[in-house]
């Protein structure tokens, strides 16, 4: 009889999932399901508010990424009221969404990834977390916290606190850089860019004793998608969208990200409260894209950094047109940290960003306003339209996460097809399926947790809805 292994929660990510495994009758598996079960509906309750609280609202969808939609949602302000913003305003805003980057990437790769890499797949999960990490290799674990501190502490320098700033508003932003902010910034530069090159000297290790992980871990054609400048430099919260495929070939370039309905779809599944996206032309099975650090660097041809684009040429290197394994997701924060720093450290130079011309003012303009900017996961759209008066009408959020749905359950499917042999799975074989996850970083809506260990529920379940077998991880 068919069966259905379920790993439930998935641990060391932000938010709640479980994972599906099925099996055939032979025990072999024969598909996989990412499921996010927890639901908060926040396109629905923002209806009926003023699209100018939206910048004060949507950063509450989530603890690690609060900015990403701070940025978002105030570009969505932007366009309703059909404004230029002031050249200071603009260059704040990129100088705080490069913190963003940096925290974020240097949460994921730190505390969530690394004790896998450095702790070893096999070690037993009680260890196997930031805690172990801490025991065994304190000086990373205290560099890499540093690092994310390095970045909260950017965005708290702009916007008077590390989450949920109220800073950037429609039109522009409340509050530029002062010089003692400066000061502060440039100070702590020289040791993030040597903690980014620790974690560098890490992960070449890792890939050395990692090719299995490379070659099953995600590794498979799709499109990718991120936004690029006009000559296709890296972009992180401007520009406009380009699709590549596998080969490394254009499909779709310079796109209006205003027009994103004419290339993307949703869809919707019973099974999870995440949508799916895919790229309209070729439909929802072939229409699989992916998003984030590996799609960026795959969409762009230069960081415009010469350090990270030293290292965007090694890692190009690492694929026949495209780079398609999942696992090298990490390899590909690194290096949009390393960017992110070379970029800050030119930036500060920049006198615009001490100027008091940082917002413009007029009415609703426009009935309907897209805000589009790279968070760390990937491509984030804010689609907001809007009455007479300002009073929002519909709103619709396209998360990177969700962008990604598609490809993580095939990741899952592929990670456990080469592991998994009937209904006995191994606590190291669980990690790896997991893992499969971790390499997207996905953020599931609400991205804090208590302190502590996750349980792991694992239930083997008959076509009856009898359960097999079940394993419970406390």
């Amino acid at each position: 009889m068919a069966k259905r292994i379920v790993i439930d929660p998935v641990t060391r990510i932000e938010g709640h999932a479980k994972i599906s495994v099925y099996l055939d009758d032979d025990g072999n598996v024969t598909d996989a399901e990412f499921h996010v079960v927890e639901f908060r509906g926040f396109e629905k309750f923002c209806e009926g508010r003023p699209y100018s609280e939206m910048p004060g609202i949507t950063p509450r969808i989530c603890g690690i990424c609060p900015v990403s939609h701070l940025l978002a949602s105030a570009k969505a302000g932007d366009a309703i009221m059909a404004v230029a913003i002031p050249p200071a305003a603009e260059k704040l805003r990129r100088l705080m969404n490069l913190g963003q980057i940096i925290q974020s990437h240097a949460l994921s790769f730190f505390h969530l990834s690394a004790p896998d890499f450095l702790l070893g797949w096999d070690t037993p999960p009680a260890q196997r977390n930031v805690f172990g990490l801490m025991a065994t290799h304190a000086d990373l674990a205290r560099a890499g916290i540093r690092l994310r501190q390095f970045g909260q502490e950017i965005i708290q320098t702009l916007g008077g606190r590390k989450i949920h700033p109220a800073w950037a508003v429609p039109g522009g932003v409340r509050s530029g850089l002062t010089e003692e902010g400066r000061v502060r910034i440039r100070q702590w530069l020289p040791e993030a860019f040597a903690t980014t090159k620790i974690a560098f000297d890490l992960f070449r290790r890792t890939m050395e004793s990692s090719p299995e992980e490379i070659e099953r871990f995600g590794n498979f054609p799709s499109l990718f998608m991120g936004l690029v400048s006009s000559d296709g430099s890296w972009e992180h919260h401007g520009g406009r969208l380009r699709f590549t495929d596998s080969s490394g070939g254009l499909v779709a370039d310079q796109v209006d990200p205003a027009r994103y309905r004419d290339y993307l779809g949703e869809a919707a599944q019973e099974a999870s409260y995440l949508k799916s996206p895919y790229f309209k032309a070729l439909g929802l099975r072939a229409g699989m894209y992916r998003v984030g650090p590996l799609a960026r660097l795959n969409v762009c041809e230069r960081m415009n950094a010469p350090r990270a684009d030293l290292e965007l040429q090694a890692f190009k290197q690492m694929g026949r047109g495209a780079v398609t394994s999942s696992f090298l997701y990490h390899y590909a924060r690194l290096i949009e940290i390393l960017a992110a720093l070379e970029h800050i450290e030119r930036d500060l130079d920049d006198p615009d960003l001490f100027s008091a011309d940082l917002r413009a003012d007029a009415g609703v303009n426009n009935l309907r306003g897209v805000g589009a900017s790279e968070a760390p996961r990937g491509t984030l759209f804010h689609d907001y339209t809007v009455d007479r008066t300002g009073l929002l009408q519909k709103v619709n959020l396209i998360v990177a996460t969700g962008q990604n749905n598609l490809a993580m359950n095939r990741t899952v499917a592929q990670i456990a097809r080469h592991y998994v042999r009937g209904d006995t799975i191994p606590e190291a074989m669980l990690n790896r399926i997991e893992h499969g996850i971790r390499c997207y970083d996905p953020c599931l809506s609400c991205s804090t947790h208590a302190a502590g260990r996750m349980a792991l529920h694992l239930q083997l379940i008959a076509p009856d809805g009898s359960v097999r077998r079940e394993v419970v991880r406390d």
